[in-house]
């Protein structure tokens, strides 16, 4: 069965090749080089006042690594293909990412997800972009501006 590929929409196309692999590459900047602030805008009240320790500094540079491995998969893999089956694909495995990202905070409270408020620019970034990202995946897997899917028949001479 050959691939079904397509003409993205440019929204797609500007979001999940460009401006999400950006996103990812800042928070591997902020988790590898700048760990006290990346620690500080997670959770003030917890970040370590002094040197951090080297398993937390660990963990942090693997998560970077994680988000380099973001940035990546949509950047350089979807790049590569117009094939539909690999985008979803793809872009399901980073919607269940999604999920389990917004988990991820839900120690700070359920005013975490609405109170906008109180983000800081961590917050802007683990909150209501992923809400986007996800809302994009969502749109994406669901059809929205691909045209249902649909082949039209062959024309029989």
């Amino acid at each position: 069965m050959a691939p079904r590929r397509a003409t993205l929409p440019l929204a797609y196309r500007v979001f999940f090749l460009v401006i999400e692999p950006i996103s990812a590459l800042v928070g591997a900047y902020y988790a590898h080089f700048r760990q006290d602030d990346y620690l500080r805008l997670t959770d003030d009240s917890s970040a370590p006042s002094s040197a951090i320790p080297l398993g937390t500094s660990i963990v942090l540079s693997q998560l970077a690594n994680l988000y380099l491995l973001f940035a990546l998969n949509e950047a350089l893999v979807l790049r590569c293909t117009a094939d539909l089956t690999v985008w979803k694909a793809l872009l399901l495995v980073l919607l269940i990412a999604d999920f389990g990202h917004l988990l991820s905070v839900s120690a700070r409270g359920a005013s975490v997800y609405w109170d906008f408020t109180r983000w800081n620019a961590i917050d802007w970034g683990n909150v209501p972009f992923v809400y986007l990202g996800a809302s994009m995946r969502i749109a994406f897997l669901s059809g929205i501006g691909i045209g249902g899917g649909k082949t039209p028949p062959r024309k029989t001479a």
